[in-house]
């Protein structure tokens, strides 16, 4: 049976492990954090790993240790969790994301409001490496925009913070906020992200760690080229694609090399199609 070591111990890992057991897959735990790592001792106790920890030191000393292959190695997490790049290459390659500006601190004032001249009116700013819409702002004139940015400062002068870069991005209004999950090449199902109506009146963020709720989506045949065509571009095999969908506008607004796994809304051969690259990755080791 293969050895998969997977690095969260959140709901992914629970969801994971008695699909891929029947498919002769055993999951196990390797924790990345809150630990020692004997760094002299070597360990051959996995067969590949399920997608590269987010705190790159750590993971570097494990993989080293057990000279693991990852589904979503490095190269996969680095890049998705640079939203400026993200952006960038996408742009690059012709697909539809928000106009946006990246700032790398320190910048005086002038730089600011210079950089969103040719922008219009409400912004959103949002730091480049955060994650679960985290320090995610939406700014609706030049004051606003600059009082944001005040904290920002704040954060990057008095916190060992190793990314000190933001964005500011055109606001995408009505939008509806959809998650389609891309898997070897092929979209494998999607979910659309709301706020139940007890918490939608003045909020405008949909992210489920802050209450809203995954449901599951239909995809267009549109999003599904869209979706494969980011993955393509980025090169990552395991892939949540990010889409903002207003009336016949839709653009890419960040992509997520760490999904959570909700199977129960994607195809009903997820697993066997995961098993498969998981497969392929250790083999290719």
């Amino acid at each position: 049976m293969l050895r998969l070591a997977v690095t969260t111990s959140s709901e992914t890992f629970d969801r994971m492990q008695q699909p891929l057991a029947a498919r002769d897959i055993a999951v196990e735990h390797l924790s990345a954090v809150s630990r020692t790592i004997r760094l002299t001792d070597t360990a051959d106790d996995f067969d590949v790993g399920f997608v590269y920890p987010t705190r790159l030191m750590e993971g570097g000393a494990l993989t080293a240790q057990r000279q693991l292959p990852w589904v979503n190695g490095r190269e996969a997490v680095l890049s998705s969790r640079n939203k400026a790049g993200v952006i960038a290459a996408l742009s690059r390659a012709g697909l539809p994301v928000p106009e946006t500006r990246m700032v790398s601190n320190p910048v005086d004032e002038e730089t600011v409001i210079n950089a969103v001249a040719d922008l219009s009116f409400p912004l959103v700013v949002k730091p480049n490496s955060a994650t679960r819409g985290v320090g995610v702002a939406k700014v609706s004139d030049v004051d606003s925009l600059l009082g944001v940015v005040d904290y920002l400062n704040l954060v990057h002068d008095y916190r060992a913070t190793g990314d000190k870069s933001y964005l500011i991005q055109e606001f995408v209004p009505n939008a509806r906020d959809y998650r389609i999950m891309v898997l070897d090449g092929e979209v494998v199902g999607g979910v659309e992200r709301r706020l139940p109506e007890s918490l939608d009146e003045g909020r405008w963020k949909h992210n489920v760690h802050r209450g809203a709720e995954a449901t599951e989506l239909t995809v267009s045949e549109r999003h599904r080229e869209l979706a494969v065509s980011v993955a393509e571009a980025l090169g990552i095999d395991y892939l949540g694609v990010d889409l903002l969908v207003t009336g016949e506008l839709t653009v890419v607004s960040e992509t997520n090399a760490r999904p959570t796994i909700d199977h129960e809304k994607y195809a009903s051969d997820f697993w066997d199609r995961l098993a498969a690259l998981i497969r392929r990755t250790a083999e290719q080791s």
